[in-house]
Protein backbone atom coordinates (compact mmCIF):
# COMPACT_ATOMS: atom_id res chain seq x y z
CA UNK A 1 0.00 0.00 0.00
CA UNK A 2 0.90 3.82 -0.84
CA UNK A 3 1.04 6.37 2.16
CA UNK A 4 2.54 9.70 1.93
CA UNK A 5 6.57 10.34 3.80
CA UNK A 6 7.76 13.69 5.03
CA UNK A 7 8.75 15.13 1.30
CA UNK A 8 4.74 14.54 0.57
CA UNK A 9 5.92 12.20 -2.21
CA UNK A 10 4.14 8.41 -2.11
CA UNK A 11 6.43 5.47 -0.56
CA UNK A 12 5.40 1.76 -0.98
CA UNK A 13 5.20 -0.10 1.84
CA UNK A 14 6.26 -3.50 2.25
CA UNK A 15 3.59 -6.15 3.98
CA UNK A 16 3.75 -10.03 4.40
CA UNK A 17 0.54 -12.11 4.62
CA UNK A 18 1.93 -14.70 7.75
CA UNK A 19 -1.66 -17.17 6.05
CA UNK A 20 -2.51 -17.70 2.82
CA UNK A 21 -4.52 -20.90 1.91
CA UNK A 22 -3.83 -19.97 -1.91
CA UNK A 23 -3.38 -24.51 -2.81
CA UNK A 24 -7.22 -23.44 -2.71
CA UNK A 25 -9.63 -24.01 -5.30
CA UNK A 26 -11.09 -21.12 -5.48
CA UNK A 27 -7.65 -19.67 -6.64
CA UNK A 28 -7.09 -22.22 -9.15
CA UNK A 29 -8.03 -20.20 -12.44
CA UNK A 30 -5.90 -17.36 -11.25
CA UNK A 31 -3.22 -17.92 -9.10
CA UNK A 32 -0.59 -15.94 -10.89
CA UNK A 33 -2.29 -12.81 -11.04
CA UNK A 34 -3.69 -12.91 -7.77
CA UNK A 35 0.00 -13.55 -6.72
CA UNK A 36 0.61 -10.38 -8.91
CA UNK A 37 -2.12 -7.99 -7.34
CA UNK A 38 -0.76 -8.62 -3.91
CA UNK A 39 3.09 -7.41 -4.69
CA UNK A 40 1.23 -4.55 -6.93
CA UNK A 41 -0.65 -3.62 -3.62
CA UNK A 42 2.86 -3.96 -1.15
CA UNK A 43 2.39 -7.75 -0.01
CA UNK A 44 5.78 -8.51 -1.13
CA UNK A 45 6.29 -11.78 0.79
CA UNK A 46 3.23 -14.55 1.09
CA UNK A 47 3.21 -17.54 3.49
CA UNK A 48 0.84 -20.56 2.09
CA UNK A 49 -0.70 -22.15 4.93
CA UNK A 50 0.18 -26.26 4.43
CA UNK A 51 -2.88 -27.83 6.33
CA UNK A 52 -1.90 -31.80 5.86
CA UNK A 53 0.77 -33.49 4.10
CA UNK A 54 -0.50 -33.24 1.07
CA UNK A 55 -1.90 -29.88 1.13
CA UNK A 56 2.09 -28.85 2.47
CA UNK A 57 3.54 -30.48 -0.69
CA UNK A 58 1.42 -28.34 -2.69
CA UNK A 59 2.22 -25.15 -0.74
CA UNK A 60 5.99 -26.15 -0.93
CA UNK A 61 5.46 -26.57 -4.90
CA UNK A 62 3.63 -23.44 -5.46
CA UNK A 63 6.38 -22.01 -3.60
CA UNK A 64 9.52 -22.82 -4.78
CA UNK A 65 7.13 -21.26 -8.03
CA UNK A 66 8.15 -17.79 -6.72
CA UNK A 67 11.53 -17.88 -4.71
CA UNK A 68 11.47 -15.20 -2.40
CA UNK A 69 7.92 -14.16 -3.05
CA UNK A 70 6.05 -17.24 -1.50
CA UNK A 71 6.80 -19.60 1.44
CA UNK A 72 5.28 -22.25 2.89
CA UNK A 73 4.61 -23.83 6.12
CA UNK A 74 3.74 -27.80 6.50
CA UNK A 75 2.20 -29.67 8.99
CA UNK A 76 -1.46 -31.44 10.02
CA UNK A 77 -4.67 -28.97 10.57
CA UNK A 78 -6.79 -30.34 13.47
CA UNK A 79 -9.57 -30.93 11.15
CA UNK A 80 -7.60 -33.45 9.03
CA UNK A 81 -5.84 -35.40 12.31
CA UNK A 82 -7.86 -38.46 11.81
CA UNK A 83 -6.90 -38.69 8.35
CA UNK A 84 -3.15 -38.83 8.82
CA UNK A 85 -1.47 -41.72 7.17
CA UNK A 86 1.09 -44.05 8.83
CA UNK A 87 3.76 -42.33 8.02
CA UNK A 88 2.57 -38.91 8.11
CA UNK A 89 5.07 -37.67 10.28
CA UNK A 90 8.00 -38.63 8.65
CA UNK A 91 6.71 -36.73 5.35
CA UNK A 92 6.31 -33.93 7.33
CA UNK A 93 9.74 -34.30 8.64
CA UNK A 94 11.13 -34.47 4.97
CA UNK A 95 9.36 -31.38 4.19
CA UNK A 96 10.57 -30.00 6.95
CA UNK A 97 13.51 -30.03 5.48
CA UNK A 98 13.03 -27.90 2.31
CA UNK A 99 14.12 -24.68 2.15
CA UNK A 100 11.40 -23.28 1.10
CA UNK A 101 9.18 -24.41 4.24
CA UNK A 102 9.37 -21.57 6.68
CA UNK A 103 7.04 -23.06 9.79
CA UNK A 104 5.39 -26.08 11.12
CA UNK A 105 1.70 -26.21 11.11
CA UNK A 106 -0.98 -25.51 10.62
CA UNK A 107 -1.57 -27.14 13.84
CA UNK A 108 -3.51 -27.08 16.87
CA UNK A 109 -6.63 -28.06 18.29
CA UNK A 110 -10.42 -27.00 17.10
CA UNK A 111 -13.11 -27.82 19.46
CA UNK A 112 -15.54 -26.19 17.80
CA UNK A 113 -16.61 -28.25 14.99
CA UNK A 114 -14.90 -31.37 16.13
CA UNK A 115 -14.18 -32.97 12.68
CA UNK A 116 -11.50 -34.81 14.49
CA UNK A 117 -11.72 -36.78 17.64
CA UNK A 118 -10.07 -34.77 20.77
CA UNK A 119 -8.10 -37.36 21.57
CA UNK A 120 -6.51 -37.52 18.39
CA UNK A 121 -6.15 -33.89 17.45
CA UNK A 122 -4.16 -33.43 20.71
CA UNK A 123 -2.08 -36.30 20.22
CA UNK A 124 -1.33 -35.35 16.51
CA UNK A 125 -0.77 -31.77 17.77
CA UNK A 126 1.69 -32.96 20.30
CA UNK A 127 3.86 -35.29 17.66
CA UNK A 128 3.88 -31.88 15.44
CA UNK A 129 5.34 -29.90 18.15
CA UNK A 130 7.87 -32.37 19.07
CA UNK A 131 9.16 -32.33 15.09
CA UNK A 132 9.13 -28.56 15.64
CA UNK A 133 12.06 -28.67 18.39
CA UNK A 134 13.35 -31.46 16.53
CA UNK A 135 13.45 -29.28 13.22
CA UNK A 136 13.83 -26.09 15.16
CA UNK A 137 11.15 -24.36 12.90
CA UNK A 138 8.52 -21.71 14.34
CA UNK A 139 4.66 -22.93 14.57
CA UNK A 140 1.64 -21.82 13.09
CA UNK A 141 -1.23 -22.47 15.54
CA UNK A 142 -5.19 -22.91 15.04
CA UNK A 143 -6.84 -22.75 18.03
CA UNK A 144 -10.46 -22.87 18.21
CA UNK A 145 -12.90 -23.34 21.35
CA UNK A 146 -9.73 -25.20 22.86
CA UNK A 147 -7.68 -23.16 25.00
CA UNK A 148 -7.76 -24.25 28.20
CA UNK A 149 -6.34 -27.62 26.17
CA UNK A 150 -3.88 -26.28 23.94
CA UNK A 151 -2.06 -23.65 26.63
CA UNK A 152 -0.98 -26.17 29.06
CA UNK A 153 0.23 -28.56 26.27
CA UNK A 154 2.50 -25.44 24.27
CA UNK A 155 3.62 -24.59 27.56
CA UNK A 156 5.09 -27.53 27.59
CA UNK A 157 6.89 -27.88 24.44
CA UNK A 158 7.65 -23.81 24.73
CA UNK A 159 11.52 -23.64 26.46
CA UNK A 160 12.27 -26.06 23.13
CA UNK A 161 10.48 -24.30 20.41
CA UNK A 162 11.83 -21.63 18.20
CA UNK A 163 9.03 -19.66 18.42
CA UNK A 164 5.16 -19.81 18.02
CA UNK A 165 2.11 -17.52 16.18
CA UNK A 166 -1.23 -18.14 17.22
CA UNK A 167 -2.34 -17.23 13.95
CA UNK A 168 -5.96 -15.75 13.43
CA UNK A 169 -6.96 -14.49 17.32
CA UNK A 170 -10.35 -14.29 18.04
CA UNK A 171 -10.19 -15.05 21.67
CA UNK A 172 -10.65 -13.70 25.06
CA UNK A 173 -8.17 -11.15 26.97
CA UNK A 174 -6.89 -14.12 29.41
CA UNK A 175 -6.30 -15.96 26.23
CA UNK A 176 -4.24 -13.42 24.84
CA UNK A 177 -2.12 -12.60 27.79
CA UNK A 178 -1.99 -16.42 28.49
CA UNK A 179 0.14 -16.79 25.28
CA UNK A 180 2.09 -13.64 25.25
CA UNK A 181 3.17 -15.06 28.67
CA UNK A 182 4.79 -17.62 26.56
CA UNK A 183 6.12 -14.89 24.45
CA UNK A 184 4.27 -15.99 21.16
CA UNK A 185 2.89 -14.19 18.36
CA UNK A 186 -0.63 -13.04 17.70
CA UNK A 187 -1.81 -12.89 13.82
CA UNK A 188 -4.84 -10.82 13.02
CA UNK A 189 -6.83 -11.30 10.55
CA UNK A 190 -9.50 -8.87 8.51
CA UNK A 191 -12.01 -10.45 11.52
CA UNK A 192 -11.18 -7.37 13.25
CA UNK A 193 -12.78 -5.45 10.40
CA UNK A 194 -16.30 -6.73 11.32
CA UNK A 195 -18.58 -4.75 13.33
CA UNK A 196 -20.51 -8.04 14.65
CA UNK A 197 -18.17 -10.53 15.33
CA UNK A 198 -14.87 -8.40 15.67
CA UNK A 199 -15.60 -6.03 18.62
CA UNK A 200 -14.26 -7.97 21.26
CA UNK A 201 -10.97 -8.35 18.91
CA UNK A 202 -11.18 -4.55 18.25
CA UNK A 203 -10.57 -3.82 22.23
CA UNK A 204 -8.17 -6.32 22.28
CA UNK A 205 -5.49 -4.81 19.45
CA UNK A 206 -4.18 -2.13 21.20
CA UNK A 207 -2.98 -4.31 23.56
CA UNK A 208 -0.72 -6.60 21.70
CA UNK A 209 2.74 -5.54 22.06
CA UNK A 210 4.39 -3.86 19.07
CA UNK A 211 6.99 -6.86 18.90
CA UNK A 212 4.43 -9.78 18.82
CA UNK A 213 1.93 -8.15 16.22
CA UNK A 214 1.87 -9.81 12.67
CA UNK A 215 -0.95 -9.60 10.25
CA UNK A 216 -2.79 -12.34 7.54
CA UNK A 217 -5.39 -12.70 5.61
CA UNK A 218 -6.23 -16.42 5.71
CA UNK A 219 -7.71 -15.96 1.94
CA UNK A 220 -9.85 -17.00 0.56
CA UNK A 221 -11.29 -17.23 4.00
CA UNK A 222 -12.59 -14.10 6.12
CA UNK A 223 -13.36 -11.34 4.08
CA UNK A 224 -13.04 -8.04 5.42
CA UNK A 225 -16.89 -7.10 5.56
CA UNK A 226 -16.34 -3.19 5.25
CA UNK A 227 -14.51 -3.51 2.46
CA UNK A 228 -15.54 -1.78 -0.81
CA UNK A 229 -16.34 -2.14 -3.05
CA UNK A 230 -16.27 -6.22 -2.64
CA UNK A 231 -14.65 -8.49 -4.85
CA UNK A 232 -15.50 -10.85 -7.63
CA UNK A 233 -16.70 -13.94 -6.18
CA UNK A 234 -16.57 -12.05 -2.50
CA UNK A 235 -13.15 -14.07 -2.29
CA UNK A 236 -10.55 -12.64 0.26
CA UNK A 237 -6.99 -11.99 -1.58
CA UNK A 238 -3.76 -11.13 -0.05
CA UNK A 239 -4.21 -7.96 -1.76
CA UNK A 240 -6.73 -7.18 1.13
CA UNK A 241 -3.68 -7.01 4.07
CA UNK A 242 -3.37 -3.30 3.65
CA UNK A 243 -7.15 -2.43 4.46
CA UNK A 244 -6.39 -4.49 7.45
CA UNK A 245 -3.53 -3.01 8.27
CA UNK A 246 -5.29 -0.16 8.18
CA UNK A 247 -8.01 -1.25 10.48
CA UNK A 248 -5.71 -2.61 13.06
CA UNK A 249 -3.47 1.13 12.73
CA UNK A 250 -6.91 3.07 13.64
CA UNK A 251 -7.57 0.96 16.44
CA UNK A 252 -4.31 0.84 17.80
CA UNK A 253 -3.61 4.91 17.61
CA UNK A 254 -0.62 4.13 14.80
CA UNK A 255 0.54 5.27 11.41
CA UNK A 256 -0.26 2.68 8.57
CA UNK A 257 3.45 2.92 7.49
CA UNK A 258 4.95 2.84 11.02
CA UNK A 259 2.79 -0.31 11.99
CA UNK A 260 3.74 -1.94 8.29
CA UNK A 261 7.00 -1.54 9.64
CA UNK A 262 6.65 -2.84 12.42
CA UNK A 263 5.33 -6.51 11.64
CA UNK A 264 6.68 -6.81 8.31
CA UNK A 265 10.11 -6.73 10.79
CA UNK A 266 8.47 -9.35 12.81
CA UNK A 267 6.98 -12.06 10.42
CA UNK A 268 10.68 -11.51 8.52
CA UNK A 269 12.20 -12.70 12.27
CA UNK A 270 9.80 -15.24 13.02
CA UNK A 271 9.90 -17.09 9.70
CA UNK A 272 13.75 -16.30 9.04
CA UNK A 273 13.41 -14.68 5.74
CA UNK A 274 15.86 -12.58 4.23
CA UNK A 275 16.05 -9.09 3.86
CA UNK A 276 13.80 -7.94 1.48
CA UNK A 277 15.39 -7.08 -2.34
CA UNK A 278 15.47 -2.87 -2.64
Amino acid sequence: MRAGNASGTDTLMELIDIGLNLTSERFRKDREAVVQHAREAGVRRMIITGTSVQESRRALRLAGEHPDVLYATAGVHPHVAKDVAEDWLQQLRALHAEPPVVAAGETGLDFNRDFSPRPVQERVFEQQLELACETGLPVFIHQRDAHDRLLPIVRAFRDQLADAVVHCFTDTRRALWDYLDLDLYIGVTGWVCDERRGRDLQELVPEIPANRLMLETDAPYLLPRDLEPKPEHNRNEPRVLPHILQTVARLRGESPAMLAGITTANAQRFFRLPAADS
